[in-house]
């Protein structure tokens, strides 16, 4: 099979890569470096590129920008991949306000470019579009919470599980980015339920893994273990660091679109993340990172909450086991961030 895979050095788009390759599989990767673009020589991931290119044997790298339409309707006509894996994106709700027509020209606009070359020359092929939980906007802030000693949690039975598919994505505050991706979400959806095709959105959590070049703006654990390791001060903004996230390991998102790929729907929607087991405040985090760096974490704590921050958020995973109930988390949230430790170590 023929997979083609966006954002291909990324967390994710390597971590599918490497999955799909090891199962031999014929991988086209399509990533242009953007994230040193965004974020500096920190979120550069020619180190990630030049790996997967040493390491596999049937994996061919474009060197393309999805928002150049024409070289993305060029490149699906000539390969015509079995299964598109769409990873790439302006991944950081705060650099966005600043740079709003990239965010949405490569969110939204390069979306749209993918999915109607896909539509074009390869119309039966899955598509597998990586959302996210802020399209959710500050939605979930509106829910009754109670404060424990290291996190803040829901206090309210419906949100037991989590945050499930059904809630609501209108009239709250998304910022930029989380709106972009609303757009990228959105058009996802239509071209499987307007024009029949097998797409899925993600709309995952904290992403994670020893892969991820974590940098302030984007990357909960990587780039908090990175300080720690690094005996860096992290910044806290807000909410007393309370605020909790779930977090899924790469290999586990990675799991799952094949189980999707396998068996796929037209115009699904799925929270993916770690669920209320995998769940971690920053203050917990600190103390896992610790416990296994053996560093104290140093930390700043600022007042001012991000914009459109989630006070607390966990996936409800109840849809996702119930329509695929061979899938199941398979790297816990300390052994995650254990090898996030080790990984960083070996880089530092």
């Amino acid at each position: 099979m023929k997979i083609l895979v966006t954002g291909s050095s990324g967390l994710i788009g390597s971590e599918v890569t490497t999955y799909f390759a090891k199962r031999g599989h014929s991988i086209h990767g399509m990533d242009n470096n953007q994230r040193a673009v965004f974020f500096g020589p920190q979120g550069d991931t020619t180190w990630r590129l030049k790996e997967l290119q040493n390491s596999l044997t049937d994996f061919s790298h474009h060197e393309l920008d999805i928002r150049d339409r024409q070289s993305v309707l060029d490149l699906l006509k000539e390969v015509r991949p079995d299964a598109i894996v769409h990873t790439a994106a302006q991944p950081s709700h705060d650099k966005a306000a600043s740079i709003p027509f990239d965010d949405f020209d490569v969110n939204a606009v390069g979306t749209l470019n993918l999915l109607e070359a896909t539509r074009q020359f390869c119309t039966d092929s899955p598509f597998v579009h990586m959302s996210t939980n802020k399209v959710y906007g500050d939605g979930p802030n509106n829910i009754n919470l109670k404060e424990l000693d290291t996190r803040w949690d829901y206090d309210e039975q419906n949100y037991e599980n989590g945050i499930s598919e059904s809630f609501s994505i209108d009239q709250c505050k998304h910022s930029l980015f989380g709106a972009s991706k609303v757009a990228a979400d959105i058009m996802v959806q239509e071209y499987g339920r307007y024009v029949g095709m097998a797409t899925c959105c993600l709309r995952g959590g904290c992403l994670t893994g020893p892969s991820h070049s974590g940098v302030e703006l984007h990357g909960f654990l990587s780039y908090l273990v990175k300080c720690n390791v690094e005996e860096k001060t992290y910044k806290v903004f807000g909410y007393k660091g309370k605020q909790v996230r779930d977090n899924i390991h790469s290999e586990d998102v990675a799991q799952f679109i094949d189980l999707f790929i396998k068996s796929s729907r037209c115009g699904e929607v799925y929270n993916l993340g770690g669920g209320k087991d995998n769940s971690c405040s920053i203050l917990e985090a600190f103390e896992i990172c610790e416990s296994f760096s053996g560093k104290k974490q140093k930390y700043e704590y600022l007042d001012e909450n991000r914009i459109g921050d989630h006070i607390c958020y966990y996936s409800d995973l109840t849809k996702i086991k119930e329509h695929y109930a061979e899938f199941e988390i398979q790297k816990n949230l300390e052994n995650t961030i254990k090898q996030i430790i080790i990984a960083q170590n070996s880089r530092s």
